[in-house]
């Protein structure tokens, strides 16, 4: 049956998408960043200048992954996922969608019609990324969780960080609840563009580079891995 696995004809396939720069024409973390800057809500004159620097370091790879989370996770510190809803949703309405082609959304499209399952699994946080993820009709969303005590968030994340190895480890325990064992990895395809994400593309049975970072697309030439450019 087309899509389905031929061990266990009763599991789809995985297609699993990165969002940043391969779904996203853009960097979610680095945009709420801009949108934030632009509604007053953090001073430009003292928070721009450390945005475009934590946003090089993380497309170069030198950046801690702990480092790199809760310096945009710190942005949600003093509210609660409540009240930050609807200013998400709102980001996410003018900031995102614009910004996600219709290359990319053709893309998703293609795997669900095979009847595969999908997974958007990124390194922003959840309450960035939930509507982008319904926006995009994937269900299924592994993403940095963010620490809420009393109810407020503390500018913390909580948990493994979906970055790296991390997402990984994620997928995994993911699967893992869906009586999904490691060897569903070999039947699954993955798309990112950036160096951050070598650990899973390496995981998976068919790793794709999206429009890749340089030293993404040297090791993607290097495994032979495909290399797909989307119209954006």
């Amino acid at each position: 049956m087309s899509g389905l696995r031929g061990d266990t004809a009763a599991t789809p396939l995985l297609a699993l998408f990165d969002l940043d720069h391969t779904l996203l024409s853009g960097d979610s973390d680095a945009l709420w960043c801009e949108f934030l800057m632009t509604e007053g809500v953090l001073a430009r004159a003292a928070f721009e200048a450390r945005n475009a620097e934590m946003a090089r370091r993380y497309e170069e790879g030198s950046v801690a992954a702990r480092e790199f989370c809760n310096f945009h996770v710190g942005t949600l510190a003093g509210r609660s996922p409540a009240e930050w809803q609807p200013v998400c949703e709102r980001f996410v309405r003018s900031w995102v969608l614009p910004r996600i082609p219709a290359s990319a959304q053709a893309l998703v499209e293609q795997h669900r019609a095979r009847g595969e399952q999908l997974v958007l699994t990124t390194a922003t946080n959840r309450l960035l990324t939930e509507a982008t993820a319904r926006h995009l009709g994937i269900d299924t969303l592994i993403a940095t969780e963010v620490e809420v005590v009393g109810g407020v968030c503390t500018g913390r994340t909580a948990g493994l960080l979906n970055m790296r190895e991390g997402k990984v480890t994620r997928l995994v325990e993911w699967l893992a609840t869906q009586e999904q064992g490691v060897a569903a990895l070999r039947h699954a395809t993955f798309y990112s563009d950036s160096i951050n994400d070598l650990p899973l593309l390496a995981a998976v049975g068919t790793p794709v580079a999206v429009d890749p970072d340089a030293r993404l697309h040297a090791q993607a030439l290097a495994q032979g891995w495909r290399v797909l450019t989307l119209e954006r």
